[in-house]
């Protein structure tokens, strides 16, 4: 028997094995099962996900739509993620392949890639947690160190603000560590009112109060009628009158001009 006729006869004992082709046929239905397997469970957490940020959003403003979609897509790409990962060392091992070396390297070029990009990754972890946690909001007026402004844009990496005077600030989210949020709560607007010695302090109170009368209606940023709380200090040339009034957020130096 030459070569030729020993090549035709191992062919054709490759074709003719019918174990070999029952092995491929099994090891074919379970990499298709675990194909749908994957897709399917995908796709029931992704509605799982897309049912509760709409059940969370629903009469929420526009800014918390934002902040709940945005996590929402992070979420559904943490489950693809992981999903797939699995999926292919599962398709891999039915191909005999040894995952111990493979996801030995894979881990060591990880720790490489998490070394080098330590800020990066500190970055979105924080930027996660701020739309997360709902921290703060597009067009809230925040202070963060010496930045403060408005919110034009929260990210995953980085959060913009537009300060009073028109300097927009770009902030890495990592950076962020203390934040003072004026748009949560109503703003109390205090102003000193300094008089002569000379004047009396009654006729004073009535001046102040015949001023502010009508306050509320032309300023609606003032809540209520301010509180005249009295002498706040003096000395021999004047005394100082101190006016308060509950006015609503980011709206306490408008509030206090118009005092």
């Amino acid at each position: 028997m030459n070569l030729a006729e020993k090549f035709r006869d191992q062919i054709w004992g490759v074709f003719t094995d019918a174990d070999m082709w029952m092995n491929v046929l099994l090891a074919g239905l379970r990499i298709l099962a675990i194909f749908v397997i994957t897709r399917v469970i995908i796709k029931v957490v992704s509605n799982v996900i897309d049912r509760s940020m709409v059940r969370e959003t629903r009469g929420k403003m526009l800014g918390d739509n934002r902040r709940f979609s945005t996590v929402g897509g992070l979420l559904k790409n943490v489950v693809t993620f992981v999903c797939n990962f699995v999926m292919i060392m599962l398709i891999l091992s039915e191909f005999h392949f040894d995952l111990g070396p493979l996801l030995a390297g894979a881990g060591v070029i990880g720790l490489a890639i998490g070394f080098g990009a330590q800020s990066l990754v500190k970055d979105v972890i924080t930027g996660f947690f701020i739309i997360f946690e709902d921290q703060f909001a597009v067009g809230d007026v925040i202070q963060t160190g010496t930045y403060k402004g408005t919110v034009e844009m929260i990210g995953l990496r980085t959060t913009r603000l537009l300060s009073n005077t028109g300097e927009v600030h770009i902030i890495p989210n990592g950076t962020i560590i203390n934040v003072t949020n004026y748009s949560l709560a109503n703003a109390l607007a205090v102003v000193d009112v300094p008089v002569k010695i000379e004047r009396g302090l009654q006729s004073t109170l009535s001046l102040i109060g015949d001023a502010l009368k009508g306050i509320e209606e032309r300023n609606p940023n003032v809540i209520a009628y301010p509180n005249i709380l009295g002498i706040q200090s003096m000395n021999t040339s004047e005394y100082v009158i101190r006016v308060a009034a509950n006015c609503l957020p980011n709206a306490r130096d408008n509030a206090e001009r118009q005092i």
